[in-house]
């Protein structure tokens, strides 16, 4: 079969195409036939031995693909021959006709879904969803900006912070790109070449800035991210070509946390709970045990009111804090005003359905 090789650690020009057997099913093991292949930064990176972590030479670059099941090892019983599958990584390299892959690594492609979605769908969904909720800990009520919002991890982190009921500002530089983040969910779309965009974040969000920016080349954005972002916010930097030098001050003035987001450290086990939530969820139940629920209720207002020598909570999250607090199945509105700036492409709409609605374009560098 052809496959495309890498031999020497380099720029674009170390792939080459070559040919090598096809590679045989062990007992638990698949052969897909690739019908398209998904090409992602991380093979850059890889490619280059950038951070040395270059795979051992020679080798196939590639971890997504989608295609047909050409053969199955004789303890398969996930699939079987003829399935169509997308690839969540590869034992042999997915640039390449046919590609092995444990059992375990592929997963039945919807028949809505076309080959080049499929092949789209592995690392960009799964850094987006490790970045959102994993590093970042986002909640419903809670608003996103995701800085680079039209590449394929920026559409997914559109879409699943859609999905679980933040606001979501995206940016874009193309007309194009802007109006494929906004009909894939987001609320509100910025041109992230206009002078001045941050500000219309801020403005979008009453003053206050957002509660997590999930950030794609933080070399370029990662300073001036913290004008924009919330008091206890967090940054999750998915993406970065160079150095950063920024006043940490930044950071420490508004109590701020930049988390770093790599998918090869990502763990199978369920996210935790945000520690916040433990917290204000252990309060709760104190409150209830000890006061009645008269009391309770006026603690709350007080609390409300900034009484008993606390701050009183900012503006723009009193909504939140109400829809979890409240009572079971309370809404929980958003703290941004929609449809507030000219620059604002589209205002609410219905959340995509995130398992039908796959990235149309693979992830871009």
């Amino acid at each position: 079969m052809k496959a495309i090789r890498v031999s020497a650690y380099g720029g674009p020009s170390v792939l080459k195409i070559e040919e090598i057997p096809a590679p045989q099913p062990g007992a638990t093991q698949v052969l897909v036939r690739n019908h398209a292949v998904g090409v992602n930064p991380v093979d850059t990176y890889l490619r280059s031995n950038t951070d040395n972590r270059g795979p051992k030479l020679p080798y196939t670059p590639g971890s997504d693909s989608a295609g047909v099941i050409e053969a199955v090892g004789d303890s398969v019983t996930r699939v079987k021959k003829g399935d169509r599958v997308y690839v969540g990584g590869s034992i042999s390299g997915a640039y390449a006709e046919m590609t092995l892959c444990e059992q375990t690594q592929v997963h039945e492609l919807p028949g809505n879904v076309n080959y080049a979605q499929g092949s789209a769908m592995n690392v960009p969904y799964a850094t987006a969803f490790h970045a959102l909720f994993h590093r970042a800990h986002g909640e419903a009520g809670e608003s996103v900006l995701v800085h680079g919002a039209s590449g394929g991890v920026g559409i997914a982190c559109v879409q699943l912070a859609r999905a679980r009921g933040l606001t979501v500002i995206g940016t874009a530089s193309t007309e194009k790109g802007r109006r494929m983040v906004a009909e894939q969910g987001a609320h509100h779309v910025l041109d992230h070449n206009a002078p001045g965009y941050l500000d219309e974040v801020v403005k979008l969000t009453g003053g206050q800035g957002v509660d997590i920016i999930l950030e794609m080349l933080a070399n370029a954005n990662l300073q001036k991210d913290f004008g924009a972002l919330a008091m206890r916010g967090r940054i999750a930097v998915i993406g970065n070509r160079g150095s950063v030098e920024f006043n940490a001050r930044l950071a420490m003035n508004k109590n701020a946390a930049i988390l770093g987001v790599a998918l090869f450290h990502a763990s199978p086990v369920p996210a935790r709970r945000h520690p916040r939530g433990a917290r204000r969820r252990a309060a709760q139940r104190h409150l209830a045990a000890d006061h009645p629920p008269g009391a309770a209720a006026g603690a709350g207002a007080a609390r409300a009111r900034g009484g008993h020598g606390e701050r009183p909570p900012r503006q723009d999250r009193a909504g939140a804090l109400a829809g979890r607090e409240g009572r079971p199945g309370q809404p929980v509105r958003s703290p941004i005003r929609r449809g507030s700036t000219a620059a604002t492409i589209r205002s609410q709409r219905s959340a995509p359905n995130v398992n039908a609605a796959l990235a149309t374009t693979p992830a871009r560098s």
